[in-house]
């Protein structure tokens, strides 16, 4: 029978402890990047049940307002996705022409029976009061991650 010197078993009791640290930081790590995953798909899921599509004619005339010497800029838009939404100016982000219009300074309802609930398939009528130059203008509407741009001129 062949006898195991200590020094070996030390080395080898060393190289245990060594693999078994290094086994259990792999397994945290990997625990947090699933964990990370877990969460990242739960928003990207979100976000690609959002969908929406502003369906105002820029060529109509009907998207700008300013009789009485204030501007409105109305635009229509359509719940295309397969998550009901609301229909509030907290859960919807406007620019115009690249600035942030507060919540304040537009309001959102929507056409159907409920005016605080955006459903899909159903339209809201966004009316921001801005006044507008003459010339080319651009707005930005965002929810949930999905935003649609809408070109228009004055």
């Amino acid at each position: 029978m062949a006898s195991v010197s200590v020094s070996h078993l030390v080395i080898f009791i060393a190289s245990m402890l060594v693999a078994a640290t290094v086994a259990g930081a792999l397994v945290t790590g990997v625990d947090r990047i699933s964990d990370s995953v877990t969460d990242r798909s739960v928003g990207t899921s979100e976000e690609v049940r959002t969908d929406l599509v502003l369906i105002s004619d820029p060529g109509s005339g009907a998207i700008y307002n300013d009789s009485g010497g204030d501007g409105v800029v109305t635009v229509l838009a359509k719940n295309t996705g397969s998550t009901n939404l609301a229909a509030t100016t907290d859960q919807i982000d406007v620019l115009v022409d690249g600035q942030y219009v507060p919540g304040s300074d537009f309001n959102v309802t929507s056409l159907e029976d409920d005016p605080q609930n955006w459903v899909t398939g159903t339209v809201v009528r966004i009316e921001i009061e801005r006044t507008l130059d003459a010339g080319d203008h651009r707005i930005q509407v965002s929810t949930n991650g999905d935003e649609e741009v809408l070109r228009f001129r004055v």
